[in-house]
């Protein structure tokens, strides 16, 4: 828990692309997983559940920093994804895993609607710290480095209720949003919505 000056330089505002997740059952059952594995995970946690979709970089009107993201880029991205005219989707929640620093739930995308959206937002901006997609909901970031045997175990002993859980995620809309890179899990802030289904305004 602490500030990375090293990282933002100063600069407050991080954007991304992501999913929000306002289905109050499927919160509560995150929740119930956070709460399973509380012991490892670093408090507080206030950003909201969400699935990233693409990671854009320090919002700005003019770019100076590799990881800069132009307002005039937002605009573009919005514009390409209106013009190809998305439908309302539908994701499946899977089960429990872990990164090596955070806790993670695994979402399946089988219809690839997710690559597909991301293809777009890259045609127009270069992803910041890019590395293999794989979308998920994050529970939480670790308190320290743990064993992968101690977080399976964990993993194991969650009740059959929580590891058979079966969600779907309903997507209507696309957000873009912000957090404060000064605070360590803090909240999103979102600035536009992209609805999905609607016509395109030409």
């Amino acid at each position: 828990m602490r500030d990375y000056p090293e990282w933002h330089l100063g600069r407050q505002n991080y954007a991304l692309w992501y999913l929000e997740i306002n289905d109050q059952k499927l919160v509560h059952y995150l929740d119930q997983l956070r709460a399973h594995f509380s012991e490892f995970l670093i408090e507080p946690n206030h950003r909201q559940y969400h699935v990233t979709l693409f990671i854009c970089g320090f919002l700005t009107h003019e770019t100076k920093v590799d990881d800069d993201f132009c307002f005039s880029e937002f605009v573009q991205q919005r514009e390409i994804l209106r013009k190809e005219d998305i439908a309302p989707f539908q994701l499946k929640i899977g089960s429990v895993d872990s990164f090596s620093s955070a806790l993670f739930v695994e979402i399946q995308d089988k219809e690839n609607i997710l690559s597909f959206i991301r293809q777009k937002l890259g045609s127009i901006s270069n992803e910041i710290a890019a590395l293999d997609y794989y979308p998920h909901i994050t529970l939480g970031l670790y308190k320290k480095d743990y064993s992968s045997d101690l977080i399976l175990q964990k993993i194991s002993q969650l009740p059959v209720q929580y590891d058979q859980a079966e969600f779907d995620l309903k997507v209507e809309h696309l957000t873009f949003g912000y957090y404060e890179a000064q605070i360590l899990q803090g909240q999103l802030y979102p600035y536009q919505h992209l609805f999905l289904g609607e016509p395109c305004c030409n």
